[in-house]
């Protein structure tokens, strides 16, 4: 998606428009029958099938009347962390101030997250602080007299001690989802943006650099998770492949994406974009996280333990 073939020697590669040098060689096509130029085999992998798994465009189903199987979502997220899948989630501060903090943290711990990826976090995902969490009270969605300086002073704690890591590691962040990940020794990558207070130290201010630190997890990514992020998530869902890879290729199989939001809008934008095999779930992020967190428990509760196989990416 949003890529060109380009010849490097003998080889033809997908690379992005930025990497582009003059005198570089990159297919043009002129036709929209194939006829010259560049053609789209839409049944892909799919051995000359149709298939609901097809590339296309403009092809949205998503309405929030539309009924969520979280008993299939559930298993689909067990299955590929018991085949030692890639598990990738993307999310936005509405999960935090939705409450479904302890839900992201249950995730973590229990191995269903592989990466994370998030533009800057408020502090209310590195401390548990009631009533001093970002520019309001998060447990009763409220603002706060004093607010915003909380907010400033977490910022520059963190500051001073280096990282977000030191500051887990030096007993200052004692909880939240930062310090889940730092914990579980998860990677994750901080995008910045013109917005930002401070930022924080492990923040990637520079665009193009956070885009390649997100490009290193996307293309191992097995499973990806969208909550309520809504550019962030287009972005990355540009940035990931349509299938898993394999040995056999009797084992190809698209890469499941779930993608969360509160409006159509969004669910249908990241579907319109080629983003074909994700489910679109169209409710705030309290609920979802609630609702996956008790399926895939049961989940657990129901299936045998089965030793993860090495990831095939």
């Amino acid at each position: 998606m949003d890529c060109v073939i380009a010849r490097n020697g003998d080889d033809l590669v997908t690379t992005e428009p930025r990497r582009v040098r003059r005198g570089d060689k990159v297919a043009m096509g002129s036709s929209e029958d194939g006829t010259e130029g560049i053609y789209v085999h839409a049944e892909g992998f799919l051995g000359k099938t149709h298939s609901p798994n097809e590339f296309g465009f403009m092809q949205t189903e998503v309405s929030r009347e539309r009924p969520v199987d979280y008993g299939v979502l559930a298993q689909l997220l067990g299955e590929e962390k018991q085949r030692g899948g890639k598990i990738l989630w993307v999310i936005g501060p509405a999960l935090v101030h939705a409450r479904a903090r302890e839900d992201m943290i249950w995730f973590i711990e229990n191995g269903y997250c592989q990466a994370l990826l998030a533009a800057t976090p408020s502090p209310c995902t590195i401390w548990r602080r009631r009533s001093s969490d970002h520019a309001g009270d998060v447990e009763l969605g409220e603002g706060v007299e004093g607010g915003h300086a909380l907010h400033m002073r977490a910022i520059n704690t963190v500051r001073r001690a280096g990282s977000i890591a030191a500051a887990v590691r030096q007993g200052i962040a004692t909880s939240g989802i930062m310090h889940a990940l730092v914990t579980r020794g998860v990677p994750y990558v901080l995008a910045g943006s013109i917005r930002d207070d401070g930022p924080l130290p492990d923040v990637i201010p520079d665009t193009l650099a956070a885009q390649d630190a997100m490009r290193a997890f996307t293309a191992v990514a097995t499973f990806a998770v969208f909550v309520a992020t809504a550019l962030h998530a287009i972005a990355v869902g540009n940035m990931l492949p349509a299938f898993v890879d394999a040995a056999d290729p009797a084992d190809v199989r698209p890469l499941t994406t779930v993608c969360v939001d509160q409006t159509e809008f969004v669910v249908n934008k990241l579907r319109d974009r080629g983003t074909h095999q994700a489910y679109g779930v169209v409710t705030n992020a309290q609920d979802f996280m609630h609702v996956l967190r008790f399926y895939v428990e049961r989940w657990q509760q129901a299936t045998p333990v089965r030793t993860p196989a090495p990831s095939s990416r």
